[in-house]
């Protein structure tokens, strides 16, 4: 069987780069804490590839997905959506994590404590 890429894939580069450039005010919010490993020296990347999924953070040495979600993410069929993404990436071994977007806002300090319980 060939060794498939799953990461960054060449095909999604212009379409995450566009979430990059035109992302939420929560998701530019969290990214100032978490960009040059200010969070317990962790890696995060933002808007990562991981098959067909661009989730919003992801930490390499943790296996960890960081998933802000608006008000859009309540509706029925955004649930289902991001159900099969959540077990899509559990099935290679990621954790995910979905907070609200008002989270960020509200108690920060709180947003960052939930991401620590996933470390190792």
């Amino acid at each position: 069987m060939r060794n498939r890429r799953i990461h960054n894939r060449p095909e999604l580069k212009t379409f995450r780069k566009k979430l990059r450039n035109n992302g939420t005010s929560a998701e530019a919010t969290l990214w100032g804490y978490l960009k040059q490993r200010q969070l317990c020296g962790r890696k995060f990347r933002r808007q990562h590839s991981i098959g067909n999924y661009i989730v919003d953070f992801y930490c390499p040495e943790e296996q960890l997905v960081i998933e802000l979600d608006g008000e859009d993410h309540f509706w029925e069929e955004s649930v289902r959506t991001d159900h099969h993404r959540t077990v899509y990436l559990n099935k290679l071994g990621i954790k995910v994590i979905r907070l609200e977007n008002k989270w960020v806002f509200e108690d920060i300090d709180f947003v960052l404590t939930e991401v620590q319980k996933f470390f190792l």
